[in-house]
């Protein structure tokens, strides 16, 4: 890279080809770490409750915790990505996962654990995951597209052995020593990241108002009054255009679809994380073995190696053009309803059936939920507005397990959390349909009457095209395509 930072000809040789797939590799082994990893959490449910003399509730707070800080962290990721490199980040990423499972082990409470498994290890798993993913839209341009598709089967094959590991060194050692060994497999990420070279870009222009340069100078002309004025702007200007960037609370307020589609989200995700964490416990009390039990999770897993994919085919057919929002709805709901299956009969072929069909719904799921936000959302924008989506579920995400567990320790039913699941669900499916469906028949009563409205996009459900001018392939703004 030459002194205006303008990137030699020979460093574009890196992209879609080479090493580029060494990266790609590496990213697929982090999700497969980060992501994949709070499947197996129900698999020590019991002997975590037992050992720590803890309710479902409060045992419930971990995988909880774990869960919407690996969520939330995508704001502060974005931040360390731009001051750091996507290199540092994942290798930090697995540091302090590494670290944090490794102190989980030593955890003479069930409130050490929150700190330790709970957020250190989240965080870690945020930093490693969310900068492993940004890196491929450095590396891949033309089949950035297939990058992340292919990487988000790091995803399935996590859920696939994680919980089978699990329960087997859980046999072998207990859990504190599993704990321990999952530090040192977290510390892979480190090793991942330390692949992932940077690709030289053109840094962005510095800004002629508010860069140190001019701060500097009104500092020396100004007196000290006019300083503080000036410095106290400064702050404030900082810190509205940085939540306009990581958390688009403009967009939420004046575009309608964002605006029900994240909150049908986040009032989804309530539910959907409570099979999770809750179905091995809850077939082990009905008389299934442990190690059978362990297995429904990976059957869900490996259907969803094969079945994400297809999903992702599916959605890009024709006839889902400005449908798929109705095409994630009917997802949501089938997923909800799969529940039933569990409240219903706690047979071993019951269980059978629930993973076939929870698993198919999730796949779903997991192809189309940032692909519809692509679509309300216009792409200049979508990585704020990404930032907004995933903080508000993340609330949810933390709130829904402990909830579920109170209403087993008050009824001693774990039926009662696949009925519960079954209802977020449910009622978020038609709650998004439904408004989308309204939404657009007030749209086009409005285009009836008012041909050339004044701002067409405002709040209307469309296809926000994918495909950027060159000056924009290499947004972030696509980096969080399967983070699900």
């Amino acid at each position: 890279m030459d002194q205006e930072g303008k990137a030699a000809p020979r460093t574009f040789t890196v992209q879609d080809k080479g090493w580029a797939w060494m990266v790609l590799i590496s990213t697929v082994l982090v999700q497969g770490l980060t992501l994949g990893f709070p499947s197996c959490i129900g698999v020590f449910f019991k002997d975590l409750q037992h050992d720590f003399q803890a309710s479902n509730s409060e045992t419930s707070w971990f995988p909880s915790i774990m869960t919407a800080v690996l969520h939330a962290g995508g704001p502060l990721c974005s931040i360390l990505v731009e001051r750091f490199g996507c290199r540092t980040t994942v290798m930090l990423g697995g540091l302090l996962s590494g670290v944090g499972m490794v102190a989980s082990a030593f955890s003479q409470s069930i409130g050490q654990l929150y700190v330790t498994a709970g957020f250190i290890t989240g965080l870690g798993a945020c930093f490693s995951f969310q900068a492993g993913v940004t890196v491929l839209g450095y590396y891949f341009v033309r089949r950035r597209a297939l990058a992340n598709a292919l990487a988000s089967t790091g995803v399935s094959i996590g859920f696939t052995l994680w919980p089978l590991l699990s329960q087997y060194l859980l046999d072998e050692m207990g859990w504190r020593n599993t704990f321990f060994v999952f530090g040192g497999v977290m510390l892979h990420c480190c090793v991942c990241g330390a692949m992932m070279r940077p690709v030289p870009v053109k840094p962005p222009a510095p800004s002629s108002k508010s860069g140190p340069g001019h701060l500097a100078e009104d500092i020396h002309l100004s007196n000290g009054l006019t300083h503080e004025v000036h410095l106290h702007r400064s702050r404030c200007d900082t810190c509205v255009q940085t939540l306009q960037k990581y958390l688009a609370f403009d967009v939420f307020c004046k575009n309608k679809g964002y605006r029900i589609y994240t909150i049908g989200v986040a009032w989804m995700v309530m539910g959907f994380v409570l099979p999770m964490i809750y179905l091995v416990p809850y077939a082990v009390l009905n008389g299934v073995e442990e190690r059978k039990a362990a297995l429904l999770i990976s059957i869900i897993g490996f259907i969803n190696i094969f079945m994400r994919p297809m999903a992702g085919l599916l959605s890009g057919l024709k006839i889902f053009t400005g449908r798929r929002i109705y095409l994630f709805s009917g997802a949501v709901a089938l997923n909800g309803l799969s529940n039933l299956i569990c409240a219903i009969s706690a047979e071993y072929s019951a269980f059978i059936l629930y993973c076939v069909v929870y698993s198919i719904s999730m796949s779903v799921l997991g192809a189309l939920i940032f692909q519809v936000l692509m679509d309300v959302v216009e792409m200049d924008r979508f990585s704020s507005a990404l930032g907004l989506f995933t903080i508000l579920e993340s609330i949810t995400i933390l709130i829904g397990p402990p909830l579920a567990g109170l209403l087993v320790d008050l009824t001693g039913h774990f039926s009662y959390v696949f009925y519960a699941s079954s209802f977020f669900m449910v009622t978020a499916a038609l709650f998004m349909g439904f408004s989308f469906c309204t939404m657009e028949a007030k749209n086009r009563l409005t285009e009836t009457h008012n041909p050339t409205p004044e701002n067409p996009s405002r709040g209307k459900y469309t296809e926000v095209p994918m495909e950027l001018g060159p000056e924009k392939n290499r947004s972030p703004a696509v980096i969080y395509v399967t983070s699900i």
